[in-house]
């Protein structure tokens, strides 16, 4: 739904979906590994014209930052203009991650909103680290769902089939994720 949303709302080009490698900030209860997300990534993307995955994190060894993802990113499409994509609750913890400056440099910072924090309080967050117009807002249609919430449904064997897209839920049915 956010890639969907930033794409139409935003006019971009494409989405490209980026499984994290080995996260730096937090584990996954029941995580399905690199390979498992990246699985979960192409279900998801599968016959959306305008939505591809990259295995840059994925193959990237040892524990994934952002901001070496868009230094990537940079160095193989220079030409391009790089939008990340984050949620609201995301994006106002940015100035904690690593090198924040440096991923407002990299590329602009599109933030879903959503989960009640306001654009203002994101907004207030950025400000200190040079946010000031490199972020942009963008609506999504309220649905009170998440990855967190979707993984522990299927871990507690609750229904989650219309939480997902089709190939996804089938994907985890069959590999028994999150179990």
């Amino acid at each position: 739904m956010c890639a969907q949303e930033a794409w139409w709302q935003l006019g971009l080009d494409g989405v490209v979906l980026m499984p994290v490698g080995d996260p730096a900030h937090r584990e996954i209860e029941g995580d399905p590994g690199r390979e498992g997300r990246m699985r979960l990534c192409e279900a998801a993307a599968a016959g959306v014209d305008w939505l591809t995955v990259s295995r840059v994190d994925v193959d990237r060894p040892g524990q994934t930052y952002t901001v070496d993802t868009l230094e990537d990113l940079r160095a193989s499409k220079p030409d391009d203009e790089h939008v990340f994509l984050l949620g609201a609750d995301q994006a106002r913890e940015l100035p904690g991650w690593r090198e924040p400056e440096r991923v407002l440099e990299l590329a602009q910072v599109a933030v879903a909103e959503r989960g009640g924090v306001t654009s203002e309080s994101v907004e207030e967050a950025l400000a200190g680290i040079g946010g000031e117009g490199r972020v942009v807002f963008f609506s999504m249609p309220r649905i009170d769902v998440s990855s967190t919430d979707v993984r522990r449904r299927v871990a507690d064997g609750h229904p989650y089939r219309f939480l997902v897209p089709e190939r996804v839920a089938d994907l985890i049915e069959r590999e028994g994720l999150y179990r």
